[in-house]
């Protein structure tokens, strides 16, 4: 799991720090966000210290009819010493008080101009995504048509020679030799790399190479949603491949299943135009038109005619 602190929620969400510099670096470890209605009354029985602390027109609008000799106090409960952070939304004015007990506990205050409801849904969706359980994968991660293809295999075996000539089609790395997967939902997993590599591609008798000074922006991609597995793997002659693409095969990572291919790989093979093609046929399948089972369904109903067609009849010799 990744370390989240209240500095980076500042820089990705633009909020403005007012308050508490000192607990700028204060970790978050969970995606949970409390709204301290309650808390506002008094009643801290049940206080979600450990949450970041959202307060909006609401709460605010409430603390403000308060007695005098209450809202010190108030807040100072509020700033626990497990609390992250006080985020003060809606462009609302941040209490004096709240600033005071801020300073006293080192907890940071800060404020941002987004609506409340809308502001705390991005702080979740993005506190969510860098919270989630997360695993390390060696392969080469492609955006291929807009279908995340997870390219896996031994050491050796071309994974980022493909890559390179799929990026040359047009189309974007997003990780090379290790890829950063995030389970933020049930079947739902988001890959990218680790901020060292990112970017940056292997080349055997090469080298390490610049994607993006090479190709350009548009040849690299931050993060994306994997759907599908290929594996290459060389070639054996004594193994039999699937032909048809009925059978589906499934890759689990944590407790997600992705639908997996096992692609040969040997002389003559162009495996960029294969996995290329792969994505398209996997997405074609998600708009409900499957070749395979097609293909299979028009060979049942050759079979059944030839089945039931008496001897000697269609034969022209």
């Amino acid at each position: 799991m990744s370390v989240v602190t209240v500095k980076d929620v500042q820089e990705k969400l633009f909020v403005e720090l007012i308050a508490g510099e000192a607990g700028i670096g204060r970790q978050i470890h969970t995606s949970d966000i409390s709204r301290p209605g309650l808390e506002m009354a008094g009643y801290f029985k049940f206080y979600l210290s450990e949450r970041v602390q959202l307060l909006g027109k609401t709460e605010l609008s409430f603390f403000a009819e308060l007695e005098e000799s209450e809202r010190l106090d108030r807040m100072r409960r509020l700033c626990s010493s497990n609390t992250p952070a006080i985020i003060v939304a809606h462009g609302m004015e941040v209490p004096v008080e709240l600033v005071t007990a801020a300073e006293e506990t080192g907890i940071s205050v800060l404020k941002t101009d987004i609506p409340t409801t809308r502001f705390s849904g991005m702080l979740t969706n993005y506190l969510g995504g860098r919270l989630a359980p997360m695993t390390a994968v060696h392969g080469v991660l492609v955006d291929i048509y807009g279908i995340g293809v997870l390219i896996t295999g031994k050491s050796g075996v071309g994974k980022s020679e493909t890559a390179l000539e799929l990026v040359k089609r047009g189309h974007r790395l997003v990780a090379d030799d290790l890829v950063e997967i995030r389970q933020v939902a049930k079947n739902v997993l988001i890959g990218n790399a680790p901020k060292l590599l990112e970017h940056m591609l292997e080349i055997r008798g090469v080298g390490i190479v610049d994607m993006m000074t090479l190709f350009g922006a548009s040849a690299v991609k931050s993060d994306k949603r994997i759907l599908i597995v290929v594996d290459l793997e060389v070639w054996d002659p004594d193994k039999v491949y699937d032909r048809l693409g009925i059978d589906e095969e499934k890759m689990k990572i944590m407790d997600s299943e992705l639908t997996k291919l096992t692609v040969p790989v040997r002389p003559g093979r162009n495996l960029s135009v294969i996995i290329e093609v792969a994505a398209m046929d996997y997405r074609m399948k998600k708009l409900g038109i499957n070749a395979a089972e097609e293909f299979s369904k028009k060979l049942d109903v050759v079979i059944s005619q030839s089945s039931n067609q008496p001897a000697g009849e269609g034969n022209d010799y």
